[in-house]
């Protein structure tokens, strides 16, 4: 009787047990369910629509950043094409059992389990390359219950896809140090090379890094590799993977790791790219942009930039284009510092409007050879006022001498702003502002009486952008395209002519001739190129902004330095920061193809003269060859311009004072010691002057100067004038002015 109620109770015990057991395990099973998340629809990943594309430079070379949303969709391979040594290897060294098992592989897991109690700590994961899969498109925090869940995941996943599908995945999908995915991006980034050209040494290591990415990364331990590397060999040899001579090269052979080359900044091309162009449907673009130019700009501009660091300045820009299509091939931002703690470091330099200094002075000079002048034109280089308001603005040469009356090819040359000034006066600062808006500079949009002579002096901004699209038109004979992003945008646009053929050669030899800039800037220098190469800089006010731009026979530079935060540099000028860039930038491009001169049109004219400029002894003249547009060859020697186009039809008339200006009177200084200097026009042949101030003759001068004592009140001066050739006297009308 005890006995079989001792078996009756023995018996509700186990049964209890087994239906704790069996609840229990439908509880962990509806929690494992319900914990499950969806399998994505398919293993070979897109981006989703809406991404941008992703941009290639024109050879097919990733721009930036492979990677979507964390996902590396761009740089895959079809399991066939990974080589059949690299499979096994991974398979060997993350799931032998791989093609055997239906997603999780429990014999390996119990065994794992074993072998970690044996040693009190974690020896072996046991996951397989499903499991790994799992992880990767859900991760989770590392923990016995995601282990579980993943295993039923990874079940659901064989199920779904195939084992070729679910490797193929894998292996381009598993993550390396420094934010690399997959096989492909391992290889370039450790080996600089292709998975093809492996040798078995550098495909075990791509298996064995996996294991623990920061621990095994080649760059940091080197060495660490080596004991897995051999241990993963000796299970390849014995499997039959590897020959016993090929196990025995594979432990003498060496290290190659190849450090790639460095990351291409085209950031801010691609932001311009994704702006500029409609939605692009395609996953990925082609660009005009050539990578390995792109990064020996970066580096020549961040090296002139660490070398200026004295200079107090911190941003610069590059942007080259070739002419033969006007496609942009490198586009370069680079600055002193790389956070964002540099002053306009998220700024994109080539778009930001700045003061052009000088750079302008080509277009102006182009346009009045297109009215009649020609590059023996002398141009009046003397004292320079003009009324601005109710005071006066002096014009001045950037080193301050005047040379009196001097070729317009000097003129250009040596970059003189006081000549500059009465050219924009001939040809108007209406008719250069439409023509620098037909060449695509778009930021000049006030009225040109906002601007008025200062225009070509860099009154005003511009964008890098803009001012190399209008030097490119001087490089290709004045003829107008807008610059290309894209390696296929279509059958090139129809150009739009700008200039003559004749005035953009003209304009092209006087910046590529030494001898031209030869009195400001020397004859020899960073300007002189080893290539015949025009070449023209620009430096704003205060020193902000420092310009250099030029154009051989096939490509256009322009690079700029400043500091977008509007900070000045410290003396840093065209011909000092930006020059010695262009100069490198044009050493490479004259190395990728054959040099030639610059372009001459036939329709010009080489004539032998002898100009005298104020500048050299009087009774000489300097001989030289001039070329000419049709019909403007000098058959006299060239004639003087002071100023082409008078303000009014008075042959003469004040310079200073202006009508209503006001002067200050200095109490520190003695009355005897205070002066003021009355000047007319320069440009009529004087024979003598009267002077009078408040109706009263005070002086008689044979020039145009006269230096009035000054005195307090309301005043008014005139001048009778006798010219050259003439008996009878002009008489100008009074001006008033005031000395406070």
């Amino acid at each position: 009787m005890h006995g079989a109620l001792k078996k009756i109770v023995f018996s509700r015990r186990a049964w209890a047990a087994y239906a704790g057991v069996c609840v229990a395990g439908a509880l962990l099973m509806v929690a494992t369910v319900a914990s499950m998340r969806l399998l994505p629809a398919s293993l070979h990943l897109q981006p989703e629509a809406g991404a941008n594309p992703r941009l290639l430079d024109r050879d097919g070379m990733p721009l930036g950043g492979p990677h979507v949303d964390g996902w590396n969709i761009y740089d895959v391979v079809p399991l066939q094409s990974v080589p059949e040594f690299l499979q096994q290897a991974f398979l060997m060294s993350e799931d032998r059992r791989f093609y055997v098992h239906g997603g999780a592989d429990w014999r390996a897991r119990v065994h794992a389990l074993w072998q970690n109690l044996l040693h009190f700590h974690v020896v072996r994961g046991a996951s397989t390359v499903g499991e790994q899969v799992v992880r990767i498109l859900q991760p989770r925090p590392r923990t016995y219950w995601s282990r579980w869940v993943e295993g039923f995941e990874a079940h659901s996943l064989e199920k779904r896809f195939s084992k070729a599908d679910i490797l193929e995945f894998y292996l381009n999908e598993v993550p390396y140090a420094s934010g690399r995915r997959g096989v492909v991006e391992a290889a370039r980034w450790y080996f600089d090379r292709d998975l093809e050209t492996l040798s078995h040494k550098e495909m075990l290591a791509l298996a064995v890094m996996v294991r623990a990415p920061s621990d095994y990364d080649l760059y940091r331990h080197p060495l660490s590799v080596e004991r897995p590397i051999e241990e993963l060999a000796s299970k390849m040899r014995d499997a039959g993977f590897m020959r016993t001579n090929e196990y025995a090269v594979l432990a003498r052979q060496p290290w190659g790791i190849e450090h790639p080359d460095p990351d291409v900044d085209a950031a801010a091309f691609s932001d311009f790219i994704f702006g500029q162009h409609p939605p692009i449907e395609d996953g990925s673009v082609r660009t005009s942009l050539e990578l390995g130019l792109q990064r020996r700009v970066q580096a020549l501009l961040d090296q002139r930039l660490r070398q200026m660091r004295n200079g107090d300045i911190h941003n610069a820009a590059a942007l080259v284009v070739d002419n033969r299509d006007n496609s942009i091939i490198a586009w370069v931002v680079g600055r002193q510092g790389k956070g964002v703690e540099s002053p306009g470091s998220q700024i994109d330099a080539v778009l930001t409007p700045r003061q052009p200094g000088s750079t302008l002075k080509p277009f102006l000079y182009a346009l009045a050879l297109e009215k009649g002048w020609t590059p023996a034109t002398l141009i009046d280089d003397s004292r320079m006022v003009e009324p601005v308001g109710h005071g006066l603005h002096t014009f001045r040469n950037y080193s301050g001498e005047h040379y009196g009356h001097i070729t317009l090819r000097d003129a250009l040359g040596n970059s003189l702003n006081i000549p500059a000034v009465r050219t924009v006066e001939f040809v108007g600062p209406g008719a250069l502002l439409e023509t620098l808006d037909r060449l695509g500079i778009k930021t000049l949009d006030e009225d040109p009486n906002y601007y008025g002579d200062a225009l070509a002096l860099g009154d005003g901004a511009v964008t890098l952008y803009g001012l190399v699209q209008a030097y490119s038109t001087l490089a290709r004979g004045g003829e107008f395209l807008p610059l290309e992003s894209l390696s296929d945008a279509g059958p090139i646009r129809r150009p739009v002519r700008i200039y003559s053929d004749e005035a953009s050669s003209l304009i092209a030899n006087i910046l590529s001739d030494p001898g031209a800039r030869r009195l400001e800037f020397g004859e020899e220098g960073l300007l002189d190129f080893p290539v015949q190469t025009a070449v023209k800089t620009g430096t704003s006010s205060d020193y902000h902004d420092a310009w250099t731009v030029g154009f051989d026979s096939r490509y256009t530079v322009g690079v700029w330095m400043g500091n977008l935060d509007y900070a000045p540099m410290d003396g840093v000028t065209g011909s000092l920061g930006p020059a010695m860039v262009l100069r490198a930038v044009f050493a490479a491009l004259n190395q990728r193809a054959d040099t030639a001169p610059l372009y001459m049109s036939p329709r010009l004219v080489e004539r032998a003269i002898c100009v005298h400029e104020d500048f050299m002894p009087r009774g000489q003249c300097l001989h030289r060859t001039e070329w000419f547009m049709p019909g403007t060859a000098p058959k006299e020697p060239p004639r003087r311009v002071a100023k082409s186009a008078p303000r009014t039809d008075e042959r003469v008339h004040f310079e200073t004072p202006s009508d209503g200006l006001l002067l200050a009177y200095d109490p520190r200084i003695p009355k005897d010691s205070q002066a003021f200097l009355m000047t007319l026009n320069h440009g009529p042949s004087y024979t003598k002057i009267a002077w009078y101030v408040d109706g009263r003759q005070t002086h008689m001068t044979t020039g145009p100067n006269y230096l009035w004592p000054v005195s307090r009140g309301h005043h008014t001066v005139s001048a009778r004038i006798w010219l050259s050739g003439q008996s009878r006297a002009i008489r100008l009308a009074s001006v008033k002015f005031m000395v406070k």
